[in-house]
């Protein structure tokens, strides 16, 4: 199973300056678990000490938000694509 993931410009630092990578998951949570396997830190990037998503933090499944469906259970299938989108706050 093979999921591409797009990686926003803040994030890059960790996965080498790739756009995207690819990872491996049936889940949300199983694809971030490989993705901190291949990119140490990107975990703590997404999760705050508690295990909850970050609130600046939007993940995409497909164009859909994950709020909207499983959350961080998810289902994953080979293919699929994950935006992850950092916020962007300004006044």
């Amino acid at each position: 199973m093979s999921i591409t993931v797009r990686i926003p410009p803040g994030f890059r630092a960790l996965t080498k300056d790739r756009a995207e990578i690819a990872a491996d998951g049936a889940s949300l949570l199983q694809l971030i678990a490989d993705m901190e396997k291949k990119f140490p830190g990107v975990k703590a990037k997404l999760f705050d000490d508690s295990g909850r998503k970050r609130k600046f933090i939007n993940i995409y499944v497909n164009s859909e938000d994950v709020r909207f469906l499983e959350g961080e259970n998810t289902p994953l299938d080979d293919g699929d694509i994950v935006d992850i989108v950092s916020a962007i706050a300004g006044g």
